[in-house]
């Protein structure tokens, strides 16, 4: 019995080591940025708050590739946000907390359920309230970077003017084709189909003999087809027609009707377009120039 209860004890004492060795790594201090301390914790939160933004729009194998490809750079961006916040309490810039909870409904629809939303959360180590301060951060972090730096930010009509002059080779719509698309059911109809379609006859009668699908589609490079497909549609002379493809569990034929040759795109058609972009271009440099005047004036230590 003496030997059991020391067993125990023992048991009881390792996994306490292991309780306490986990919660000093957590709050292992990973950096200083003036007065405020980042944990590892911090960190580990920032990491899977950027994992479940991510999984709104991709899928489990794609979001992970994401989070390795920046996850050397987090703790940096983990700076920037804290220098960034540093400077909304300096403006005593305020979000309204219904502006939160309206974010947290909006990113609830991504889920079936409540359970699945919070499952979610408790499977990345956070709760509701976690994401609700990670919301509002970034409310305050857009804040003050319209009133530091987007606000300030002019685009004038000589530059997009220039901007377009220089890249004129950039500013042509592409060669588009217009195709018919015959979708079958398996190989042997499709072959029979596009050899009788090749050879002269009507789609119009082969339709009354065919069990087939017609569809008209306009593509573009680079397109959202298949690459062996966009090559084969784009190999295609005028009426010409292909052998069949098979694209899932159909059989495509696949009939050039024409090509509308590319062309200029005029200023006037461009100049939003040009606009967009060397905005965000100047916002982009102007931002990075801004954070890094805040690096110089502030203590920040990285363990």
């Amino acid at each position: 019995m003496g030997k059991i209860r020391i067993a125990f004890f023992f048991i009881i004492s390792l996994i306490i080591c292991w309780a306490v060795t986990d919660c000093l790594a957590q709050d292992k201090i990973v950096a200083i940025v003036n007065q405020e301390v980042i944990t590892q914790k911090d960190l580990n939160d920032f990491i899977n708050f950027m994992r479940m933004q991510f999984s709104q729009d991709y899928a489990v194998a794609e979001v992970e590739k994401k989070i390795d490809a920046i996850k050397s750079d987090l703790l940096d961006r983990l700076i920037e946000d804290r220098l960034i916040l540093q400077e909304a309490k300096k403006l005593k810039i305020i979000i309204d907390q219904a502006r939160v909870k309206t974010k947290i409904s909006e990113i609830k629809k991504h889920y079936n359920s409540e359970a699945e939303f919070q499952e979610t959360l408790g499977g990345q180590g956070l709760v509701q309230a976690d994401i609700e301060n990670k919301i509002k951060e970034q409310m305050l972090m857009y804040n003050v970077i319209d009133y530091k730096i987007r606000s300030k930010i002019l685009i004038r009509p000589e530059e997009v003017t220039a901007f377009y002059n220089n890249n004129k080779d950039d500013f042509v719509t592409p060669e588009e084709r217009q195709l018919q698309v015959i979708a079958l059911e398996n190989e042997d109809l499709a072959k029979s189909f596009s050899y009788a379609l090749r050879t002269g006859e009507k789609l119009e009668d082969l339709a009354t003999r065919y069990p087939l699908t017609l569809n008209k589609l306009n593509v573009r490079r680079p397109s959202e087809l298949r690459k062996d497909v966009e090559d084969l549609v784009f190999n295609l002379g005028i009426t010409e027609v292909s052998e069949p493809v098979q694209i899932d569990d159909k059989f495509y034929v696949f009939k050039l009707d024409s090509i509308i040759p590319s062309k200029p795109i005029s200023l006037i058609e461009a100049q939003d377009r040009i606009n967009d972009f060397l905005f965000q271009k100047k916002m982009q440099e102007d931002l990075m120039r801004w954070l890094d005047e805040l690096k110089k004036q502030s203590y920040i230590k990285i363990f």
